[in-house]
């Protein structure tokens, strides 16, 4: 399997002592040739889809996949719901946010009743790359500074600006001279991460760059998971305001009710950011993205900057955004990312007491963190053996994390407790050829 860096782990790559079907290598021969070497695919036989419907997603011969990886399709594949919103508006009118128009207005109040009465300011791109781009600028200008606290392995985009404070795109991407980075709570001491970011704008200050933002993902996602206990991000956040600092949430993985517990990743640590950006599960697939923020931040960088984005806001995107919050609430998927998250949570970790392969569990919701171990520490190796044999059983998940020894499940919100039953005993199965279960 080709190497990749650490933190990057889920860009499983064909390699060549691997069979394709000869049509899939034709396709594979194409796509490199086309697109080069930038572009990583998922496992060691690539997966060639053609299909999605809810949680199952169907390969070019017919056969279903379980989805247990991809939130971006939050409501699953395909949902009804939203593609009848998106081929009406396609089908009607759609312009960018310079003309009068009600969809933006609708989305961006429906949005903002969901988050804590500060944060009271909508602005609208396609990405979450692009909304922690425009988060940074408004950050500089409310603070004069410059310097950004993120974690390890963080991934925040991959815009020049973005990128050069998402350590987990490898040594490629050199971090900013204006970035810090600190371990993540993986342990869930919040007090020892608080130091961590102290020490980290400390240093920025030794060597003369005033402080800016402080941004993490509130689920630690590229770092490993981390979830609990509820509320250790306070104290680190606290850290990072003292210091003259923004905290900058990134709700692009955590957000849209994906813990189960509220909305947003950050409600379950009982504060409330000064910026917020979001993406991805917005849309279901459709590029959808925000930044949210109080009106003084917002509008003090409006009024010393113009923005424009094309296409964040079009009426299409809004259209679709506003189906997705519909099947949330009507659908009652939060409550569904918390009851299943709950059972495979439970599930996993009494897999844990059979297979010492398996380290600690760490989760909420719908986003959960598995750690693989051996007798040396993480175990990388073992972890791709799992994804791989997990995808040859027609299950799909992927790695996270530094040591790029962690499982990450993170499906779609449809998710159910019969899809959580079928990913446990073909997991089990698949642990049992892996690991040696434990003699206890």
């Amino acid at each position: 399997m080709t190497s990749t860096p650490a933190g990057m782990a889920n860009a499983y790559v064909a390699s060549d002592d691997v069979m394709l079907d000869p049509e899939d290598a034709a396709l594979l021969a194409r796509r490199e040739r086309v697109l080069g070497a930038a572009y990583r695919l998922f496992y060691q036989r690539p997966v060639h889809l053609v299909r999605g419907e809810g949680c199952l997603l169907y390969d070019a011969d017919g056969n279903p996949y379980l989805d247990a990886y991809n939130n971006v399709a939050s409501v699953g594949h395909c949902h009804p719901r939203v593609v009848e919103a998106l081929t009406r508006q396609a089908a009607t009118l759609n312009t960018h946010t310079r003309y009068l128009g009600s969809p933006v207005v609708a989305f961006a109040e429906r949005l903002l009743a969901t988050f804590p009465g500060p944060i009271d300011r909508a602005m609208f791109t396609c990405t979450g790359s692009e909304a922690n781009d425009l988060a940074l600028r408004i950050a500089r200008q409310a603070t004069g500074g410059t310097g950004i606290v993120v974690t390890d392995t963080a991934y925040h985009g991959v815009t020049a600006e973005v990128a050069a404070f998402s350590p987990s795109l490898g040594p490629g991407v050199p971090l900013g001279a204006h970035v810090r980075t600190v371990a993540p709570p993986l342990d869930g001491d919040g007090a020892a991460f608080a130091r961590r970011v102290a020490a980290a704008f400390a240093d920025l200050a030794r060597h003369g760059i005033r402080p800016a933002a402080f941004i993490c993902d509130t689920i630690f996602s590229s770092d490993g998971v981390c979830a609990d206990p509820p509320g250790f991000l306070g104290a680190a956040v606290e850290a990072a305001r003292a210091a003259g600092a923004l905290f900058v949430a990134d709700e692009v993985q955590p957000g849209l009710g994906r813990t189960g517990a509220a909305m947003w990743g950050f409600m379950r640590h009982d504060l409330v950011p000064d910026l917020v950006t979001a993406g991805k599960p917005m849309g279901n697939g459709h590029p959808v993205a925000a930044l949210f923020g109080r009106a003084d931040l917002v509008d003090g960088f409006g009024r010393r900057a113009r923005y424009f984005n094309t296409f964040g806001g079009n009426a299409v995107s809004c259209a679709v955004g506003l189906a997705v919050l519909d099947v949330i609430d009507e659908e009652g998927l939060m409550d569904n990312a918390r009851e299943t998250g709950a059972r495979v949570l439970d599930g996993l970790r009494e897999l844990a007491a059979d297979y010492p392969a398996i380290g600690a569990v760490r989760g909420a919701g719908l986003f959960i963190g598995v750690d693989i171990v051996g007798e040396a520490g993480p175990d990388a190796a073992g972890a791709a053996r799992i994804v791989n044999r997990l995808r040859e059983r027609r299950i799909l998940i992927s790695a996270t994390g530094a040591g790029a020894n962690v499982l990450k499940i993170r499906p779609p919100l449809v998710f159910g407790p019969r899809e959580a039953d079928h990913l446990l005993t073909v997991l089990d199965d698949t642990l049992s050829e892996t690991a040696a279960p434990s003699s206890v």
